[in-house]
């Protein structure tokens, strides 16, 4: 699908915008790959690693997604845009709000005009576990998103861009993360954990990219995705990554959960099961029937949560996935 394609990625120097550029570059052949990015020192150090020119598809747009005028502008001629860009640390996101829903939200509703207004095929966003039940800014931020991406298909007419968005947990290893936390604190054998009860949703970077990847290809407009992963128990992530350290619990922080939900029973009463990933289907999802082959609905009360998970990750299984 990506073969002589114009694609802009937002917050493209981030880590899931690198490894996206990595793949479409090993694996499809673009007429474009833009990022599209408010940081030019990053973007100088990835230039070095996927070098722009005559003879690349790669460009690098310096811009931020709260500048509408700088989307239209970069948005000219693209087909495929991944958004990705958002601010993501929970303590940052609380302690400057203002700044939270300016990228998170106006970014979001910057990113659907320009697409509309440009011509953009399709357009997915990128979301977030904490987006579900939110208890923390971050979480409500990109609430707001996702919902703005959704019902933004009722703005782009019948011939405009096709949006939906991905939604996972957890990041191995990506932009704060805890693990590179635990590995650097295994340096003086005491790891810190909020509450020994904590279990989170896991995946790696490669397999949140190729299944954001996966899901352009299949998408028909207003569908959130929700990818089958395993959880993990805080307290055995850390004991994987560093058994002889010892462990201080620290108390749960504000704005934090115990067990992250990627399905909430209220949108099971809308979603359907595919082998891999769980399909919530909006009243503006543009999918005709039988678009989804083999889905099948969910049982009533059904709930997709990182503690009432059917498959946990053993210690051995994350530290290769932490390897590789």
């Amino acid at each position: 699908m990506f073969e002589n394609q114009s694609i802009l990625v937002t917050g493209g120097t981030g880590s899931f915008g690198k490894k996206f550029v990595e793949i479409v570059l090993g694996e499809h052949r673009p007429r474009r790959l833009i990022v599209f990015s408010r940081d030019e020192l990053k973007q100088h150090e990835m230039r070095q690693r996927f070098p722009d020119g005559p003879n690349s598809p790669m460009r690098y747009f310096l811009g931020d997604v709260r500048d509408s005028e700088r989307l239209h502008r970069a948005f000219v001629g693209v087909d495929i845009v991944v958004h990705a860009a958002a601010l993501k640390q929970v303590p940052a996101c609380e302690y400057n709000p203002f700044e939270a829903i300016q990228t998170n939200v106006i970014g979001a509703k910057n990113v659907i005009d320009a697409a509309v207004e440009r011509g953009v095929q399709k357009v997915m966003a990128i979301s977030t576990d904490k987006a579900v039940n939110p208890v923390n800014l971050y979480g409500a931020s990109k609430l707001c998103a996702e919902k703005l991406f959704v019902h933004g298909n009722s703005y782009s007419g019948e011939h405009g861009p096709r949006i939906s968005c991905t939604r996972y947990g957890n990041v191995i290893g990506s932009r704060g993360s805890v693990i590179p936390v635990f590995l650097e604190q295994a340096k003086n054998k005491r790891l810190t954990v909020t509450d020994q009860r904590m279990t989170r949703f896991w995946l790696t970077l490669d397999q949140g990219v190729r299944f954001v990847i996966c899901c352009i290809e299949r998408m028909q407009g207003g569908e959130i995705f929700v990818p089958k992963i395993p959880s993990m128990k805080i307290t055995d992530l850390a004991k994987a990554i560093s058994p002889e350290s010892e462990i201080n619990y620290i108390g749960i922080r504000p704005g934090e959960k115990l067990h992250e939900v990627l399905l909430s029973e209220d949108e099971a009463r809308e979603s359907m099961e595919t082998d891999d990933m769980y399909l919530i289907r909006s009243r503006h999802c543009s999918a005709p029937d039988g678009a989804w082959p083999g889905a099948k609905p969910l049982l009533n009360g059904f709930r997709y949560t990182s503690d009432g998970n059917s498959r946990w990750l053993s210690p051995g299984e994350l530290l290769s996935l932490i390897k590789t």
